[in-house]
């Protein structure tokens, strides 16, 4: 109700203010003494490059700086990652790419450059001073890649030292290219650098100029400024050089507050968390023991030996302020709330927050859903062979109720960690039993502050499933949805992180990449989540310390003893089914049998541990165990076996490290497992001067990883592990210690401590990588300074003008919309179909959820009545532009009267048809031999369908495509890729381009975009009315609507200068004398553009609404209509997917 609240509501506008989204038409002058051959440009409306790379690049401009530049580094921005969509970022480690505007000198004016054509800006701010900021850049069409201008240093130019010039080592550098509408790509020669601050192959923190317009009075501050190339002194470098002494300025304060800390001119080196800052470890159990006095009623709490639990000397716990959230189980249980409110009060004074379930919730939660539910699917169970084995029936009425305490937990979990939280704080999230925290609170902490504010990891310490078994999940996609909204995602093996990200793949469709230092990052609702697979071991001065208690050499002693000079092969393990005690016991019973010099000289020392959490797997399997026991015994003797089973999930430290000591080798095959340090902690107990053991593992486990001197084992082949028990029965002493000394430096040196820092260095990279030291953790970024009385921020160039962007880059405000349209005489609305006006819908959970389609949808009733009225407007010109075919937008908005249809992205288009008339469609000719290009591509289409079960080819009048969509993904995305590079080599005669998007690899003439007939349509808009257009409205969520931004901003920009502007393509079967040229006419003053992406995300529009509901609503608020509107599940109750 709270989400629905948002997107319904809208910031209510003044009757005296000015209307967010007047544009602005700004020209430019520079002096620049260039040489001959060389231009001056200026960047464009927004200051993308080198801040941001360009969405769609039809121009091929990324594809040049990438074939000059392939070795380059990866740009980072430095901005909020909510903001900054880092998967952009990330397209291109190669280049970066800048729109700008042409300027011109003439023999005459040399050397002042001027803008032949405006910069288009829109305003949003109702009131105030907007900040246009721009660099001027240098091009030379033609010059070969590096080739600098004469005396002067290029951006690429990088000092080399000897010893890499001595290596052939090569250097790195970025090369930014250029292009806007007309000319084409060009690569970047040279940017301005007057304050010699450019180091580095960083182009994002260069100097940028600022101008300043009045949003009143529609003014610029300084009407006849000129420029000077690399005039420091310039009024338009003012405002950076007042920002860099201020960072002067705190970077003292700082290097005098702390002086070994170093810290660089652009931030980069700044630590990336604050000292003290504040870390809550979240956890369903709490790492402590708490019990109460028989005697005296008081209650005692103690840490137990948790990786989460506090440690003595623990650096974590003097850099952080360490805070633990989770429930406690006392003993005994907790019946009167004045025990209750002890417990709070003696736990609060070890940084620990308990939580009191209902009783009902808890055993609903824990034993039902987590330990019936998740923990088999986790470990790989079918639900359907659970229930045989267990003779178990599966009652969907207690799934409900169970998935329903599940999350009832998480949200109390939740809830609890909204009260608690501050602004940078950090919070991991540990396990399966709260999957869904991390999204509870991402959508929490926006409801209560606007944006989320504390940074979110998520570990996972038991396996990750196949994708195929956590489908079998009913709710599978909201526990994999809940762990992508934290920033870092951990698992202590591959194995683990590769499932997670094959289900990632296969139910969400998302895309994976390594990033730079190893990490793997998963592009996920605009960011990237870092998934990170860290390993711990056993905390050694906690086991010192118990090796010291006699009891554990008398326990040792005693069972020595007992066995009278036996090998002794040790193990503990749960009595559960995975643990794979009974293949142990069989390839012990093989191995009395089949060396029978063992019988005499071998005995098995087994302890079955029965916590209860599983109670049905436990009664069977133990049942199982009891019968093998039995028939060893009878077989081979009492003395072979030492079979116990002890109640609880761990048995006291001292006897098992008794065990460790006094076991020859220790034996764990598990056939499915998250990490187990028990192996760990045998190695450490019998270290040096103790004799080695060896340890036998599952190839299963996740500790067969992690130690390299352990004898691996496949627990289902009973001979092998015969065989290795022989081997680790006979190993001599030489290589025993061998094996001892390849795992005791990582078991002796890697404790939890050491294993969270390297899980918060992994944090911090990602969030490095995702540019996210900016304003949002600014205060994070700056250790300390209150003496100063305030916080004194570090900000790079590169950060501020992301940060400065992305504030432009503002939600739509209906109201003044509203407004606007009321003022405004000849308006134009284009629309984008799918996602836009017709709304997507929640999907199944099979499908991949990047390649949703809405075919077949059709707009809300409400919608299609307020378009209705807008085309019976005589003041309005409405279209409607898709990619999809002509049938489907026919059938479902065809018969609104007056409206304008585009389809196969605005190759074929119809103008306004109204009652009586029939529809006229119209073709684009853009110089492509369709029938030739079919001739040659079909054969090769033809080869990849055969091959691929599940794709097709969807052949138009104006395209080609290869569906993959419903292929293997991993199998279509291969062959896809594969089909581009032979269809290139096919078809390189041919002036057509390839688009891979949506599951869909289509081949298009390679000046088709939807740019090409938004231009046309405001064209003819104007001869329509022979009067300027004063109010623009272009919505689209796609990449391919992009274009459509960029062209209404080229069009605005060439009003007054029409006789020169690019003419339309020619139509087909059209008289191009009949086309009635435009003349020069001067821009309407007020002139309202919006440009709006639907969904927040990296655009070139100006604004954004949240989805295609919010457009609906703004279509009927404009046309006198009361929203908000609701879809069709919402009106039945139905869960909107987010």
């Amino acid at each position: 109700e709270t989400l629905k609240k948002i997107l319904s509501e809208a910031p209510t506008m003044e009757a005296d203010q000015p209307f967010p989204g007047r544009v602005m038409r700004l020209h430019f002058k520079c002096r620049a003494d260039l040489p001959i051959g060389s231009a001056l440009r200026v960047t464009g409306s927004t200051l993308w490059s080198p801040t941001h790379l360009a969405q769609e690049d039809p121009l091929q401009t990324l594809s040049a700086a990438s074939q000059t530049a392939s070795q380059a580094p990866i740009l980072s921005t430095g901005a909020e990652e909510d903001w900054v969509d880092v998967n952009i970022l990330n397209q291109s480690h190669a280049s970066t790419y800048t729109s700008s505007i042409e300027m011109y000198t003439t023999p005459e004016t040399y050397p002042l450059w001027q803008t032949r054509r405006p910069v288009v800006i829109v305003l949003h701010k109702p009131k105030g001073i907007h900040h246009h900021y721009y660099r001027y850049l240098v091009v030379t069409p033609g010059a070969k890649d590096g080739e600098t201008l004469k005396g002067q240093r290029s951006v690429e130019e990088e000092d080399i030292s000897d010893s890499d010039s001595e290596r052939g080592v090569e250097s790195q550098y970025q090369v930014a290219t250029t292009s806007n509408e007309y000319s084409g790509a060009s690569q970047v020669m040279l940017w301005e650098d007057p304050f010699e601050q450019f180091s580095g192959n960083n182009l994002c923190n260069l100097p940028y100029r600022t101008i300043d317009i009045d949003t009143v009075t529609n003014e610029v501050t300084d009407q006849d400024q000129i420029d000077n190339w690399n005039g420091k002194e310039d009024a338009s470098f003012q405002a950076y050089s007042i920002r860099e002494a201020i960072n002067e300025e705190n970077r003292r304060l700082l290097q005098s507050e702390m002086p070994s800390r170093q810290i660089s001119r652009d931030g980069s080196r700044t630590p990336p968390f604050q000292t003290q800052q504040r870390i809550f470890f979240v956890c369903y159990h709490l790492p402590v023991v708490v019990v109460q006095d028989k005697g005296s009623g008081h209650w005692k709490a103690s840490w137990t030996d948790s990786l989460l639990a506090k440690t003595d000397g623990s650096q974590i716990c003097s850099t952080y302020q360490a805070h633990w959230v989770g429930t406690v189980t006392t003993h005994p249980p907790i019946t009167k709330e004045e025990d209750k409110q002890a417990v709070q009060l003696l736990l609060e004074g070890m940084n620990c927050y308990p939580l009191f379930l209902n009783s009902d919730m808890a055993e609903a939660h824990y034993f039902g859903f987590c330990k019936q539910v998740l923990w088999p699917a986790f470990h790989n169970i079918d639900i359907l062979d659970l229930n045989v084995e267990e003779q178990s029936s599966w009652d969907q009425s207690n799934l409900d109720n169970w998935w329903k305490a599940y999350k009832e937990v998480n949200q109390t979990f939740c809830t609890t960690m909204l009260g608690l939280i501050q602004p940078n704080d950090i919070l991991w999230v540990h396990d399966y039993h709260l999957s869904l925290l991390p999204k509870l609170m991402t959508s929490g902490e926006i409801n209560l502050y606007g944006k989320p504010i504390t940074r979110q990891v998520f570990f996972l310490h038991i396996p990750f499933p196949t994708s195929q078994i956590f489908r079998e999940l009913e709710c599978g996609s909201w526990l994999l949805e809940g762990m992508l909204h934290a920033h870092v995602v951990g698992f202590h093996a591959f194995d683990h992180a590769r499932h997670f990200l094959n289900a990632s793949k296969r139910i969400f469709g998302l895309k994976y990449e390594t990033m730079a230092g190893g990490l793997i990052g998963v592009h996920f609702s605009g960011r990237t989540v870092m998934v990170t697979m860290s390993n711990v071991s056993i905390e050694p001065r906690m086991i010192d310390t118990i090796l010291r208690f006699p009891t554990v050499n008398a326990c040792k002693s005693a069972l020595k003893e007992k066995h009278d000079g036996r090998f002794i092969i040790g193990g503990c393990d749960i009595g559960q089914r995975l643990q794979g005690v009974s293949f142990k016991l069989l390839a012990f019973e093989r191995l009395l049998r089949d060396y029978p010099v063992w019988q005499n000289k071998v005995v098995m020392v087994q302890r079955i541990l029965l916590p209860g959490t599983r109670k049905g797997d436990e009664g069977q399997t133990v049942g199982e165990l009891r019968f093998l026991v039995k028939r060893i015994k009878d077989t081979f003797g009492e003395a072979v076996m030492d079979y116990e089973e002890i109640q609880g999930s761990s048995i006291p430290t001292d006897q098992r490290l008794a065990l460790w000591k006094a076991s020859d080798v220790l034996m764990a095959t598990p056939l499915r497992e998250g990490l187990n340090h028990w192996p760990m902690e045998y190695i450490y107990a019998r270290k040096e001067p103790e004799t080695p053991g060896v340890v036998i593992a599952s190839e299963f486990s996740a500790v067969a990883s992690i130690l390299n001197g352990a004898l691996r084992v496949n627990p289902y082949d009973i001979q092998m592990t015969i065989t290795t028990i022989d081997k680790a029965l006979t190993m001599d002493l030489q290589e025993r210690e061998g094996r001892r000394y390849r795992d005791i430096d990582f078991v002796s040196t890697s404790p939890s401590d050491k294993w969270t820092k390297n899980v918060l260095r992994d944090l911090k990279d990602a969030i490095q990588m995702a540019g996210s030291e900016s304003s949002q953790t600014s205060a994070a970024n700056t250790p300390n300074t209150s003496r100063h009385g305030h916080q004194q921020i570090i900000d790079s160039t590169a950060a501020y003008l992301a940060r400065e962007s992305n504030l432009s880059f503002t939600r739509l405000n209906r109201e003044a919309v509203k407004r606007a349209y009321d003022s405004t005489t000849n308006r134009v609305f284009i629309l984008d179909f799918n996602g836009t006006i017709v709304i997507k819908e929640p999907p199944g959970k099979y499908l991949k959820r990047e390649i949703l389609g809405t075919s077949g949808n059709k707009p809300l009733p409400e919608v299609i009545e307020a378009l209705n009225k807008l085309c019976t407007d005589s003041k309005n010109t409405v279209y409607v532009v898709s990619g999809d075919s002509a049938e489907n937008v026919l059938n479902a908005i065809g018969n609104v009267p007056g409206m304008g249809l585009a389809v196969s992205n605005g190759a074929h288009f119809s103008t306004p048809v109204y009652p009586g008339q029939k529809r006229q469609w119209h073709i684009f000719d853009l110089g492509v031999d369709w029938d030739a290009v079919k001739r040659v591509a079909l054969p090769v289409l033809s080869k990849y369908t055969a091959r691929s079960n599940g794709s097709f080819v969807k052949l138009t009048q104006f395209s080609i495509g290869w569906s993959y969509y419903s292929c293997d993904p991993e199998w279509g995305s291969m062959q896809a890729s594969h089909l581009v590079l032979e269809l290139k080599n096919e078809l390189r005669a041919f002036d057509v381009r390839f688009v891979t998007l949506k599951g869909v690899v289509e081949i298009v003439p390679q000046k088709l975009n939807k740019g090409l007939f938004v231009k046309k349509v405001l064209r003819d808009a104007v001869r329509k009315s022979n009067q300027g257009i004063d109010f623009i409205l272009c919505m689209g969520d796609d990449i391919s609507d992009e274009k459509m931004f960029t062209s209404v901003y080229s069009y605005v920009a060439e009003i007054g200068d029409e006789e020169n502007a690019q003419p339309d393509p020619p139509i087909v079967d059209e008289n191009p004398r009949s086309v009635e040229l435009l003349e020069s006419m001067k821009a309407r003053d007020p002139m309202y553009t919006y440009t709006v992406a639907v969904g927040k995300k990296p655009s070139h529009a100006s604004q954004w609404v949240s989805d295609g509901m919010e457009v609906g609503n703004l279509l009927v608020h404009l046309t006198g209509g009361q929203p908000p509107i609701k879809t069709m599940l919402e009106e039945k109750g139905i869960e909107r997917f987010s």
